[in-house]
């Protein structure tokens, strides 16, 4: 059987996975990891928690240590184009061949359990961290950046004990799983805390900040909060972004980073702030590695310029309060632009009316969408929501039809910029960069 044929059916497998929902628990993780040989025990590891900026910052912190001249492995997800994306070291995704091969190891290490008292039926993205953790200790990594999948406490990569945990900010996301007020939430973010392991964290909300602290202080980790214990100064946004960072015990002057958003500012200093924790325990990261690293980490799909004239910009945006902050870089944007055209699908379980109210008052016209994908909000129906806020509208029943429609209708002075959902990013960044027949494009679900 071909690669390519392999490959697609292991894909398939991992999709079906799916079938098994979401559970927030460690059990079935714990076991793959002992069916593994505890992977997860043989490479230090940063773990990454947060309702948003926790892929921006796990890039930043991985980029800074690969600059340092260390083999880095680069866990995180959902991915956009390829499932190879999700699994990294030094900037270099997954093989395809490999894949095929720790999906199959993986799996025929919980069958074998089929005839015992452990019987376990995993989910997807419980099959995937096991297969990310065998990679990286196989591959002998020097660290690796593990990005929670969704929530903390009882999320598949909850088996690590990092160097530093990091927890980005606490917002309303995933109710249904996580709970119904922002301290279960909470309490579930938290959960990534270890006994004596430092903390870095920009969640701002009192009630929020007490519950970290609290159990913080319960495990005795000491806390590191953005604004409190290091914060930017001096911050100049266009092109590039440039500010000083002044840190827990260091400084930086003239920081310069090359992703847009003054929020992806905020993640450069929790990543400087978690690499000055892992300095702590004995790593040597010099002021050009962090340098380097900062300036030169991308992250696909958060305010990536994919196309000039029109300027065509992708952010995965996809609850208020991720679209409120990229609402705030639209504003200093708006002046260099005649028009800004909005593509916007949404997914049938978020707040739709609350993305809506941050980004569609500030452009002047709406081309509404759907991804591929079974959550999807109808198109009219969001239609229907977006005309209380902007009248001037099209619809497109897919997302190569509304970029189409976007490009037909736009001058070489607009903006276009798509948003509202990382399937619908994904499906316009693949229109861009076509990929090998044998790549995938499926987004499964985390948890």
């Amino acid at each position: 059987m071909s690669l390519e044929r392999q490959y697609q059916e292991t894909i398939q497998y991992l999709f079906d996975l799916q079938k098994h929902g979401v559970k927030l628990a460690l059990a079935n993780s714990i076991s793959l990891m002992e069916v593994m040989c505890n992977p997860h025990r043989q490479f230090p590891s940063v773990h990454v928690a947060g309702t948003n900026g926790k892929g921006s910052t796990s890039a930043f912190i991985a980029a800074i240590l690969r600059s340092a001249g260390y083999r880095v492995g680069l866990y995180t997800s959902p991915h956009l184009v390829s499932f190879t994306e999700r699994i990294q070291i030094n900037d270099r995704q997954i093989s395809e061949r490999k894949v095929v091969e720790l999906a199959q190891r993986v799996r025929q290490g919980y069958q074998r359990l089929l005839s015992g008292p452990g019987v376990i039926s995993p989910t997807f993205f419980e099959v995937t961290t096991a297969m990310a953790f065998s990679y990286f200790a196989e591959e002998r990594v020097d660290f690796a950046v593990v990005e929670v999948g969704m929530g903390g406490r009882l999320d598949s990569t909850n088996v690590i004990t990092p160097l530093v945990s990091v927890i980005t900010n606490i917002d309303r996301e995933h109710t249904e799983f996580l709970g119904d007020t922002l301290e279960k939430i909470a309490h579930e973010k938290a959960g990534i805390i270890k006994p004596g392991v430092p903390v870095v964290t920009g969640v701002e909300q009192p009630e929020v900040v007490m519950i970290v602290e609290s159990e913080a202080a319960t495990k005795r980790a000491p806390v590191y909060r953005l604004e409190r214990d290091f914060k930017p100064e001096n911050v100049v946004s266009r092109d590039k972004q440039l500010f000083d960072y002044r840190g827990i015990s260091s400084s930086f002057e003239k920081i310069t980073i090359g992703m847009l958003g003054r929020y992806q500012v905020d993640n450069a200093c929790l990543a400087l702030a978690a690499i000055e924790c892992v300095c702590a325990s004995g790593v040597a990261v010099d002021g050009s590695a962090v340098r380097r690293g900062l300036e030169q980490t991308h992250w696909q799909g958060r305010l990536e310029r994919i196309a000039r004239k029109p300027d065509i910009y992708l952010d995965g945006a996809h609850n208020p309060a991720s679209m409120k902050k990229l609402a705030s870089t639209v504003r200093i944007l708006k002046s260099d632009y005649k028009r800004i055209i909005l593509v916007i699908g949404i997914l049938s379980d978020k707040d739709y009316v609350g993305i809506i109210e941050e980004i569609v008052p500030l452009v002047e016209h709406v081309i509404v969408t759907k991804p591929q994908y079974a959550r999807a909000m109808d198109v009219q129906a969001l239609a229907s929501a977006i005309q209380s806020f902007q009248r001037s509208l099209d619809i497109a029943e897919n997302v190569a039809g509304a970029v189409a429609k976007a490009r037909e209708i736009s001058s070489s002075d607009d903006l276009v910029l798509i948003t509202g959902s990382l399937y619908v990013v994904g499906e316009a960044r693949a229109l861009f960069f076509p990929q090998p027949a044998s790549n995938d494009a499926f987004s499964g679900l985390k948890g």
